[in-house]
């Protein structure tokens, strides 16, 4: 079955569920990953059920960009999944906040 790639979201359209001690995450990805699943777990403790975004293009008056949202993360520390065993990096949530990250190029083929 092929991939799906999501349309467009438009202004407005993403409500952040942030307070004290929620925050959002926004992982600003290249153009090829649209339709790519991103994960993310929480660093402690170790094996933390991960959760996972769509990228797809998100709209906005500056312009347009790729990028997965996360609305609703308990503040802490997270590691964002490159795939299942390899880590992309890291983030911290703070609560009322967003947070942004953006994602790194793939390293060297060895």
């Amino acid at each position: 079955m092929p991939e799906t790639i999501p349309d467009p979201s438009g202004p407005g359209t993403v409500l952040l569920d942030i307070g004290s001690g929620t925050g959002a995450l926004i992982v600003y990805a290249p153009a090829e990953m649209a339709g790519q699943e991103i994960h993310v777990s929480p660093r402690h403790p170790a094996g933390s059920p991960r959760t996972h975004a769509v990228v797809r293009e998100r709209r906005v008056a500056a312009g347009g960009c790729q990028a997965a949202v996360y609305p609703a993360l308990p503040a802490g520390e997270y590691t964002i999944w490159r795939d299942a065993r390899t880590a992309a990096g890291e983030v911290c949530i703070h609560g009322g906040e967003v947070a942004q990250y953006h994602w790194p190029p793939a390293g060297p083929a060895t």
